[in-house]
C-alpha cells in the first residue's frame, strides 16, 4: 500500500485552458481576475490569466474550481507561508 505524504492527494485538471478543477488545496492565499494563488501540500500554485473566477471553493474537502483563461501555472515553495501561519480568513478579519 502506498503511503500518502502531506495529507490529501493533489490533482489538477484543465480543459481548454479555461476550466480548471483542483484537489489537495490547503488554503486560498489570494485571488483576483488576473491571478489566483493557492496553497497545496506540494507548494504554492499561482495561476495567471484573464477573467479568472473561483467558481467553487470547498476547503474542507480541499477542492477548488477556477474558470477563465489560464496563461500560466507556476509552482513555488510555500515554506515561508507555512511559517507565518496565517490563513485567508485570518487576514480578512484583522
Amino acid at each position: 500500500m502506498e503511503e500518502k505524504v502531506g495529507g490529501r492527494p493533489h490533482r489538477l485538471m484543465m480543459e481548454d485552458r479555461g476550466k480548471m478543477s483542483m484537489t489537495g488545496i490547503v488554503d486560498v492565499i489570494s485571488f483576483d481576475e488576473d491571478q489566483v494563488v493557492l496553497d497545496t501540500d506540494k507548494g504554492l500554485l499561482t495561476i495567471k490569466g484573464k477573467d479568472l473566477c473561483v467558481s467553487r471553493l470547498t476547503l474542507d474537502k480541499g477542492e477548488v474550481d477556477v474558470d477563465g483563461q489560464a496563461d500560466s501555472l507556476i509552482y513555488s515553495s510555500n515554506v515561508s507561508l507555512r511559517r507565518s501561519g496565517e490563513s485567508l480568513l485570518s487576514r480578512l478579519f484583522r
